[in-house]
């Protein structure tokens, strides 16, 4: 099945969470590194983002802090519930949007949305998770150009993409900060002992300001 490269990329603390417990994430890691973040952006053809995201975060999914072309902003919705209010949606961005949800989702909110100038994109009911069929969703973004995609959240959509072994490489930030408590990147993705931990391969390290930045192939066993 054709699909496009996926880089999942986040910052997270030193203990390994991507978010507060009151669900703030802003800003975990330096300027530095989210100017590396915005230029990652750059470099790819579409963002992919949860619906849970997009109603905890509002983010613009643009790129601003370096030179270069927005991409195609893709919001995996399985019902449809992103707010009329999400920046995603107003008329500056709208065109650049795209919405996956699920075939039986509600015709007059899709009737809507394509109204907003959105495309709406949709699969069959994935029988594992009752979502989005992720596979099938992301060869419908290959059949219309997207050859490289980013995913930036959030842990739901995250850990389905890694359960369904369809993320190629993480660029992963890990900032000197420590919660305690709070959400983690990842659920439970079927790894019940070490030897089958993932692992990565082409690992590259480098420090980014007070941040350390981490780039590698995901390999699946």
């Amino acid at each position: 099945m054709m699909r496009p490269l996926v880089t999942l990329a986040y910052a997270q603390t030193l203990d390994g969470y991507i978010a507060a417990r009151d669900g703030s994430s802003r800003w975990i890691s330096g300027a530095a590194s989210l100017q590396r973040t915005h230029a990652l952006r750059a470099r790819h053809d579409a963002i992919l983002v949860g619906v849970g995201t997009v109603v905890a975060d509002n983010p613009r999914l643009t790129v601003r802090l370096v030179d270069g072309v927005n991409p195609i902003r893709v919001v995996v919705d399985s019902n449809l519930r992103i707010p009329d209010a999400a920046h995603v949606l107003n008329e500056e961005l709208a065109t650049g949007t795209w919405i996956v949800c699920k075939s039986d989702a509600d015709a007059q909110r899709r009737q809507h949305l394509l109204q907003c100038g959105a495309v709406v994109l949709s699969t069959a009911t994935d029988a594992q998770s009752g979502g989005v069929d992720l596979a099938v969703a992301l060869q419908l973004l290959a059949e219309r150009g997207i050859r490289t995609v980013m995913i930036e959240g959030g842990s739901r959509l995250i850990t389905s993409m890694l359960r369904a072994r369809l993320i190629d490489r993480v660029a992963i930030t890990i900032a000197p900060k420590i919660l305690g408590e709070g959400i983690h990147a990842f659920g439970t993705i079927g790894v019940t002992t070490m030897s089958n931990a993932l692992t990565f391969s082409a690992v590259e390290t480098q420090r980014v300001g007070d941040d350390i930045w981490m780039e590698g192939e995901v390999c699946y066993r």
